[in-house]
């Protein structure tokens, strides 16, 4: 994927079908009114290891879950997002928390950019950015980052999520997209692989790969930097030689660097 000219992604864009129609986990906040987590942001937060009495930020906090689990697991939640949707939705969630559970410390949400966290240094155990790489320009990403760990406390943690994997769509989606075409499928693959999530054409800006993206946390001053590559389960029903091929492609080094298709790491401070 080319990158685009430097700038940032109006905010306007994030409007609310964006997080209630298309921004991954929809459908369990919906269900559930953000008492459930998507597969991807449950595996985000188990790997953060949060536990009793942190704080926590969520850089791009977008509709709230990840504020009202963090929350569940008794550390203090604090929230961020540029969009004036985002803003709102978390609110709702943080209000909704406060009047069931009555909790002793209120959810702290904010509109603010992930380039300039309105908090002191040093003040937390944990910043999740889930979700918001792809969506910050290079320059704008180094800053980001240099904010998460501003305000991490020593020996705290920054995890990270981000989709797609950018060597997915380099190399290996349009080998796939071949094979579809091939197959008679070729109007459900479009030629840039953005597409398939048409808002994400004006959203994404910076996909990563897991060696890209651990490169960023190094050069960021985050020590311990470990990334690793997921998939979504592949709930589809195929021949034996097709199921036979997705196993080695998502599974057997080099080819799942390429077919895998989400990122994590997690740094320290």
């Amino acid at each position: 994927m080319g990158e685009r000219s430097s700038g940032a992604v109006p905010s306007t864009l994030y409007d609310e079908q964006y997080f209630l129609n298309v921004c991954e986990g929809y459908e369990e906040f919906l269900s559930s009114e953000g008492a459930y987590l998507s597969r991807r942001l449950a595996e985000a937060l188990t790997e953060a290891g949060i536990a009793p009495g942190m704080k926590v930020l969520d850089v791009g906090c977008g509709r709230g879950e990840i504020l009202r689990r963090t929350t569940e697991l008794g550390a203090q939640a604090f929230g961020i997002d540029y969009a004036e949707v985002a803003v709102r939705l978390s609110r709702g969630i943080a209000e909704q928390v406060q009047h069931q559970d009555a909790q002793p410390d209120p959810i702290g949400v904010y509109q603010a950019s992930a380039l300039y966290l309105p908090f002191t240094d040093n003040l937390f155990d944990r910043v999740l950015m889930l979700d918001i790489v792809e969506h910050l320009y290079p320059a704008e990403l180094a800053v980001a980052l240099a904010e998460a760990r501003r305000v991490l406390q020593p020996g705290g943690k920054l995890i990270v999520h981000t989709a797609p994997n950018v060597w997915y769509d380099r190399y290996a989606y349009p080998l796939v997209r071949g094979v579809r075409v091939l197959m008679g499928q070729g109007a459900d693959y479009p030629r840039d692989p953005r597409a398939l999530i048409p808002e994400n054409v004006h959203v994404h800006v910076n996909e990563q790969s897991a060696l890209s993206l651990w490169r960023n946390l190094r050069r960021s001053d985050f020590h311990n930097v470990k990334s690793w590559l997921s998939t979504p389960p592949q709930h589809r029903r195929e021949n034996v030689l097709f199921r036979a091929a997705r196993w080695i492609l998502f599974n057997a080094p080099p080819f799942s660097w390429f077919f895998e298709r989400e990122v994590f790491a997690v740094g320290e401070k």
